[in-house]
């Protein structure tokens, strides 16, 4: 294919983001392992009156045709809220970034990064960071280790051949994500349970489930702690008052407490750590799909999840704590009860915790901690524009 052949247009209304969303999905489909994930799920993802990241961001979605078929599509993006994060942190000024990246060659998947990079020069950046599709708490990064399997809820899922075009077309790596998986049906090891015996002998501390009944009042305390305690780390960009009622909204569906704690000291919230039951299993036995009998199989799941796996994807502990021992014995502690109520509810046998940072030398520790081993790597790549 000729680069001449290869026609680049913007995404600007309804019709074109179902193309994308519909690019998107063949594209997986002939991934192996890769999961189809719900096609109204993905369109109010770009659709600028839905997601409230538009809020904050200038967003364009590019398709590439050939003899007028989708062959591929990107998006280029700025986060408003990243430009003001210091550099060192990942983001800051000057940094745009480019997701959704899928291609049949890498001649389209070279010009597709080429227009995302040129609009993001166009709009005054110097850098493209990705893919991170499209907020850094979506799906950030491209799949680069564990292909060999499906992934669990709210993780990407890409061929491998990617990184090598992504990396031809200049990029280099600028940060790891990890992934963690985790045999659930066995207790932890001898020290981790005295560090938990300890805590439950400890007045001062109480690991409380997520209680349903005041769901609006416990994300806004889980947000908050997850603003205070992630704001220091690569990649942070806080979360807007419409994301948290957004996000709150879209929980409620899949969060049951048994599996969802909150630990407070001396009466006060300072740590939190959510379980999502993974999704992807009935999604990948609809292909993504709710008619004509998807939804039933899938409103019969998300209210007992049995036999689900279970996906730890964020948990955080009141930065005053950090490098503290009460910042691990609390997280030890939530981890510790959502394991065994994750066996006894749900008849869990794995569970998948992050992403966690390569650098984040204390997430590693627990994780390591609890015998817990890497199972997916995701890369976020870079270039100077």
């Amino acid at each position: 294919m000729s680069d001449a052949q290869i026609k680049i247009r913007p995404v600007n209304n309804k019709a074109e983001r179902e193309v994308f969303v519909d690019l998107g999905r063949a594209m997986a489909a002939r991934v192996p392992h890769a999961v189809p994930q719900l096609r109204s799920e993905m369109l109010e993802l770009i659709d600028p009156d839905k997601n409230p990241f538009f809020g904050h961001a200038r967003v364009q979605l590019f398709i590439a045709t050939r003899a007028g078929e989708p062959v591929g599509r990107i998006s280029a993006h700025i986060d408003e809220l990243a430009l003001k994060i210091p550099a060192e942190q990942g983001m800051g000024p000057g940094t745009g970034n480019f997701g959704y990246f899928d291609a049949f060659n890498e001649a389209v998947g070279k010009a597709l990064l080429q227009t995302a990079e040129g609009w993001l020069r166009e709009q005054g950046m110097t850098r493209s960071l990705g893919p991170i599709s499209m907020s850094i708490w979506e799906e950030p990064g491209l799949l680069v280790h564990g292909h060999d399997h499906s992934p669990m809820i709210m993780m990407g899922h890409h061929p491998q051949h990617y990184r090598e075009w992504i990396e031809r077309a200049g990029y280099a790596k600028a940060k790891s994500l990890l992934t963690y998986d985790l045999d659930v049906t066995h207790d932890f090891p001898p020290l981790v349970r005295r560090i938990v015996k300890s805590g439950e002998r400890n007045d001062r501390i109480r690991i409380r489930q997520v209680d349903p009944t005041r769901w609006d009042e416990e994300v806004e305390i889980v947000l908050s702690i997850l603003n205070d305690a992630w704001s220091n780390n690569w990649g942070f960009v806080p979360f807007t008052e419409a994301e948290i009622a957004y996000a709150g909204k879209k929980l409620k569906q899949i969060i049951h407490p048994e599996i969802n704690m909150i630990a407070e000291v001396d009466g006060s919230p300072v740590a939190f750590m959510l379980t999502f039951p993974d999704v992807n299993g009935v999604l990948k036995r609809v292909n993504g799909k709710l008619l004509p009998f998807g939804w039933f199989h899938l409103l019969r799941w998300l209210r007992k999840p049995t036999k689900s796996g279970m996906r730890v994807p964020l948990m955080g502990v009141l930065k005053e704590l950090h490098n503290s021992r009460l910042a691990s014995q609390l997280a030890f502690m939530m981890i510790s009860q959502i394991r065994k109520n994750a066996v006894a509810a749900f008849q869990s046998e794995r569970a998948e915790i992050g992403w966690i940072l390569d650098d984040n030398k204390g997430m590693v520790a627990i994780a390591d901690a609890i015998d817990s081993s890497v199972n997916r790597e995701y890369a976020i790549f870079e270039k100077t524009l």
